[in-house]
C-alpha cells in the first residue's frame, strides 16, 4: 500500500460512508437522490445537451484540424496491441452490460411512448430507433474519445501521470500536483464508481430476469445479491492478472460472444426487415443528428420530461464513465495517432452500436407492430429473453446471453478496478492488488446500495449528480489538449525554419 496517495484515502472514506448511509437509511437515501435528481434534470438539461455537442465538434475537430499526425507516445513507440483486439478492449469496457440490458428494451420503449408525436406507428418506429443510435453514438464515444485522448497524451508523449489533475497541467501548472489536483482526482474516482456501479446494478438485474426466465430463479432482490457476490469474486480473481492477460482475454472472448449472438439473432429474426430498418434509419440519424443532440422542448412538458429522462441521463452516464472508459482506452492505446484514435473511438463503435440496436430494437418492434406481441409490457430487465420466447433456439440465446451479460459484467468491474487503481496511486501502470480488490469491494457494495435504495432511479441519480463536476473538468482538458497541440506543432515548424 506504499504506493497510494491520499486520493486513495479520502476517497475510500466517502465511499465507505456513502455505502453506510445506504445501509442503515436506503429509504432516506433514496429520497435525497430523488430530489438531486430532479434538480439536476430540470436545471441542467440545457448545460448537458450543449457539452454533449460541443465534443462531438472537438473530436472532428482533432480529425480534420492540423493535430492529427501527433503521436500518443514518443515518435518512435508502436502499438502496443494489435487493431482488433485494441478495438476489442475499448467495446467491452465502454458500452458492454448496456448494449444487452438496453438492447430491446430502449428501442421498444421509445417505440411505444416516443420522444413526440403517437406510439406504436412506423413513425414512431423509425425515431425510437434514431434516438436509440443518438444516446449511444457519436455523443457518447466523443465524450470518451476526448478524456482517453488527453490522458493517453500526457502519459505517453509527455511522461506525466495517469490522472485526470495531471491532464490540467498545461493551465494550472504545479498546482495540478496541489490541493486542486487532489479535489479534480477525487471527483474522476466518485464519477467512476456512481457510473460502473449502475451498470454493475442492470447487470445484475438482467441475469437474474434470464436465469428467472430459463430456470425459474425467484427475480428478486436476494438473488441478485448472491449474483453480485459471484461475479464479484471472479472480476477479483480477473483483476490480479493485469491488463496482458485477465482483461485482454475476456475483452477478446467478449467480441467473438457478441458477434456470434448478433449473427445468430438477425439470422433467425426477420433478416431483411431488420437489415432494411438499420440502413433506413441510419441516414436518419445521421441526417438529423444536431437537431436531435440539441432537443429540449421548452414548449411541452411532457416531451421535455421524456428528453431529461433518456437524452440528458444518458449524457450525463457517459460523461461520469468517462475517467473509467478514458483512462482504460488511454492505456491500450500507446503508439497511435491523434487522428487515428479518434476516428477509431469515434466511427467504429458507434456503428457497431447502430447495427446492435436495429438488430436486437428492430426484433423487438418487428414482433409488436407486425405479430401483436406484447414486448412492451415487459420490464426493461427481461424484454430481451421475452422476445428470445418468440424465436427459434430460445434456450441457446438465453444461456449465450447470460454467458455474454457475465463476461461483460466481470470485463467492465475488471477494467474498472484497474482504472480506480491507477487513479489512486499517482497514475500507477501496475496498481497493486490489494488497491484493486479494496476498489472491487467498493464497486459491488455501492451497486447493491443502490440497488436497495432506488434501482434504476437512484442509479441515474447517482451519475447524473456525479457526472455534473466532472463536466467541468473534461472542458478544460480540452483546452488544454489545445494548447499542448499548438505548442508541437509551433515548435516543429521553428525547427524546420531553422
Amino acid at each position: 500500500m506504499k504506493q497510494v496517495t491520499k486520493v486513495f484515502w479520502i476517497s475510500l472514506v466517502v465511499s465507505l460512508l456513502f455505502v453506510l448511509w445506504g445501509v442503515i437509511s436506503p429509504a432516506h437515501l433514496g429520497e435525497t437522490m430523488d430530489v438531486w435528481k430532479q434538480f439536476f434534470l430540470v436545471n441542467f438539461g440545457w448545460y448537458y445537451q450543449l457539452i454533449a455537442t460541443f465534443f462531438i465538434l472537438f473530436a472532428l475537430f482533432l480529425v480534420f484540424g492540423p493535430y492529427g499526425k501527433i503521436k500518443l507516445g514518443k515518435d518512435e513507440d508502436k502499438p502496443e496491441f494489435n487493431r482488433a483486439t485494441w478495438f476489442a478492449m475499448l467495446f467491452s469496457a465502454g458500452m458492454g452490460i448496456g448494449l444487452l440490458f438496453f438492447g430491446v428494451s430502449e428501442p421498444i420503449s421509445h417505440f411505444t411512448t416516443p420522444p413526440y408525436g403517437e406510439g406504436g406507428t412506423a413513425n414512431a418506429a423509425k425515431l425510437a430507433m434514431r434516438y436509440t443510435y443518438l444516446h449511444w453514438g457519436f455523443h457518447a464515444w466523443a465524450i470518451y474519445a476526448t478524456i482517453a485522448l488527453g490522458l493517453a497524451y500526457y502519459k505517453f508523449r509527455k511522461g506525466l501521470p495517469g490522472l485526470m489533475s495531471a491532464a490540467l497541467y498545461p493551465l494550472i501548472g504545479e498546482r495540478a500536483k496541489g490541493p486542486i489536483g487532489t479535489v479534480i482526482d477525487i471527483i474522476a474516482v466518485f464519477a467512476t464508481i456512481f457510473g460502473v456501479a449502475a451498470s454493475l446494478g442492470l447487470g445484475a438485474a438482467q441475469i437474474n430476469g434470464g436465469l428467472s426466465y430459463t430456470f425459474g430463479i425467484p427475480n428478486n432482490f436476494t438473488s441478485q445479491l448472491i449474483i453480485v457476490a459471484v461475479v464479484t469474486i471472479l472480476f477479483i480473481l480477473s483483476a490480479g492478472t493485469g491488463v496482458q492477460r485477465g482483461i485482454k482475454y475476456l475483452s477478446n472472448a467478449n467480441l467473438i460472444l457478441a458477434f456470434l449472438l448478433l449473427v445468430t439473432l438477425l439470422i433467425v429474426g426477420p433478416s431483411v426487415f431488420l437489415l432494411d430498418l438499420f440502413v433506413t434509419t441510419l441516414g436518419s440519424y445521421l441526417q438529423n443528428l444536431p437537431s436531435m443532440g440539441l432537443r429540449l422542448a421548452p414548449f411541452n412538458n411532457e416531451d421535455a420530461s421524456w428528453v431529461q429522462n433518456w437524452t440528458v441521463f444518458y449524457w450525463a452516464w457517459w460523461i461520469a464513465w468517462a475517467p473509467f472508459v478514458g483512462t482504460f482506452i488511454a492505456r491500450v492505446s500507446k503508439g497511435r495517432t491523434v487522428r487515428e484514435f479518434v476516428i477509431a473511438v469515434l466511427v467504429i463503435p458507434t456503428l457497431v452500436c447502430a447495427f446492435w440496436f436495429a438488430v436486437f430494437g428492430g426484433t423487438g418492434i418487428h414482433l409488436e407492430f407486425n405479430e401483436n406481441v406484447k414486448v412492451s409490457e415487459q420490464a426493461l430487465e427481461t424484454a430481451l429473453f421475452f422476445v428470445y420466447q418468440h424465436l427459434p433456439f430460445t434456450t441457446v440465446l438465453i444461456i449465450l446471453t447470460l454467458f455474454l451479460i457475465s463476461t461483460f459484467f466481470i470485463t467492465s468491474a475488471d477494467s474498472a478496478t484497474f482504472v480506480l487503481g491507477m487513479q489512486t496511486t499517482n497514475g500507477s501502470l501496475n496498481p497493486p492488488i490489494v488497491v484493486k480488490v479494496v476498489w472491487g469491494l467498493v464497486l459491488s457494495a455501492s451497486a447493491v446500495v443502490l440497488m436497495v435504495s432506488g434501482g434504476l432511479d437512484a442509479m441515474q441519480t447517482a451519475i447524473i449528480v456525479s457526472a455534473f463536476p466532472l463536466s467541468f473538468v473534461l472542458l478544460l482538458m480540452t483546452f488544454a489538449m489545445l494548447k499542448s497541440f499548438k505548442g508541437e506543432v509551433t515548435g516543429k515548424k521553428k525547427k524546420t525554419v531553422l
